[in-house]
């Protein structure tokens, strides 16, 4: 009896809970969003950075296009759609070729295809090594994914090639410690990250040690016991190579605010001749921090997952030889922080504030426009539900959970007294 009465308590919540939990969920998914409100399809903006994406598997059950928000809701309403989250340098497919005599309905007008998109198989709905759904209705637990920021596959955290998931970097209370992680197949495709070993955070120091700014963790890799960091002028890293501390920082910063690489942001059609053109002209006065020609480099190829830490991204080194690298590999990207998730959270939530702000205007204008018999009669309703309201809580049983048959027959008491009133 009492185990039945204390699980009837726990279903019950304030209102201000309640609240609350409305108000965060929209935050998560203004995040996972970026902010986009789902009214226009994003065909028109070109191969956007980074946006949330989706798969229609009921119009391309191959899973070889992807549809913007907007789509999602307006075109593919009631069919099977699978969430990808966000994904880089994207094209909404909505309508082209690969859904055969479907149309979008707010942007038909659409090339046939978007050469420049990837596809993998999170658009079928599979994910990891174990190419399985997710949730997995046939798994008896569901563990923890996390998102590889090279593949932008989906890995469980017991499938990403280390002997056990406390090996991975977390603070005291759980949470990651780490900003991006890199899956073990592409980590042989970016070991040379290696030689920016600051980068990496290590699982034997993950639990003893403060999490460092990226500044700090230079710092600390090439500083022994040195009192005085702004006097060092170049910090050891890994066999012999040199960074220069200032170089790195201000010249970094500068290619950041000058946003090297452009592509999909002012045009989807640009080329990577373009962006070569335009790096080589940007980045040909920057020194390697690194001091050597990574392009000829010998590096480890051990397949094992890379832990990235905050604001690695800031310190890759963007001479021009480093960046034609990139470029060459497919990997430019990385040295734009707009494609990272903190910058594309960052959006959404200045988005969302400039919503809110937009809304309450909206609300102060409309009773603006109000003449004082119609604001009488808003201030009657508000005070009328109020004194429901509390009519309601003062005789309702509080050991009890309220239930939307309980929400519902308050507004038909309240409706019948506005009648009797009018």
């Amino acid at each position: 009896m009492a185990e039945a009465f204390a699980d009837e308590v726990e279903q019950t919540v304030t209102i201000q809970e309640y609240i609350d939990g409305i108000e965060a969920e929209e935050l998560e998914a203004d995040l996972v969003l970026g902010g986009d409100d789902g009214k226009e399809c994003t065909y028109a903006n070109g191969y956007m950075k980074r946006q949330a994406v989706f798969s229609c598997l009921t119009c391309v059950p191959s899973g070889n296009a992807g549809i913007c928000t907007a789509c999602s809701l307006c075109c593919h309403d009631g069919h099977e759609v699978v969430e990808l989250w966000t994904k880089r340098n994207f094209r909404c497919d909505c309508g082209n070729s690969k859904f055969g005599e479907f149309s979008c309905k707010l942007s038909p007008n659409k090339e046939p295809e978007n050469m420049d998109n990837a596809y993998n198989q999170n658009f079928k709905g599979s994910y990891c090594i174990c190419v399985r759904p997710y949730p997995d209705p046939e798994a008896r637990e569901q563990f923890e994914m996390i998102q590889c920021c090279i593949c932008e596959d989906w890995f469980h955290e017991n499938h990403i090639g280390l002997d056990s998931t406390e090996e991975i970097p977390r603070d005291e209370e759980g949470e990651p410690f780490y900003e991006d992680f890199i899956c073990q197949e592409c980590a042989v495709t970016c070991s040379f990250l290696k030689l920016h070993y600051p980068l990496l955070l290590t699982t034997e120091k993950q639990k003893n040690e403060p999490m460092l700014s990226g500044e700090e963790k230079v710092l600390e890799a090439g500083s022994s016991g040195c009192s005085n960091p702004e006097n060092i002028d170049s910090i050891n890293l890994v066999s012999g190579s040199q960074m220069n501390f200032s170089i790195m920082h201000s010249e970094a910063e500068e290619m950041s605010e000058n946003k090297v690489l452009s592509h999909g942001e002012t045009s989807g059609n640009s080329g990577l001749g373009e962006v070569n053109v335009f790096c080589d002209n940007a980045t040909s006065n920057i020194k390697c921090i690194l001091g050597l020609d990574i392009s000829n480099g010998a590096f480890d190829l051990e397949k094992k997952p890379i832990f990235l830490s905050k604001k690695w991204r800031d310190l890759l080194c963007r001479c021009s030889t480093c960046t034609n690298f990139y470029i060459r590999n497919g990997l430019h990207y990385l040295i734009d922080k707009d494609d990272s998730l903190e910058e594309y959270e960052k959006i959404a939530k200045q988005k969302r504030q400039q919503k809110l702000q937009q809304e309450e205007g909206a609300e102060t204008d409309f009773l603006e426009k109000l003449n004082h018999v119609q604001k009488i009669e808003i201030l009657r309703g508000i005070s009328d539900f109020k004194n429901e309201f509390h009519s309601f809580m003062e005789s309702y049983d509080a050991t009890k959970p309220i239930t939307s048959a309980d929400v519902q027959a308050l507004f038909e008491n309240l409706a019948k007294k506005r009648q009797r009133l009018s």
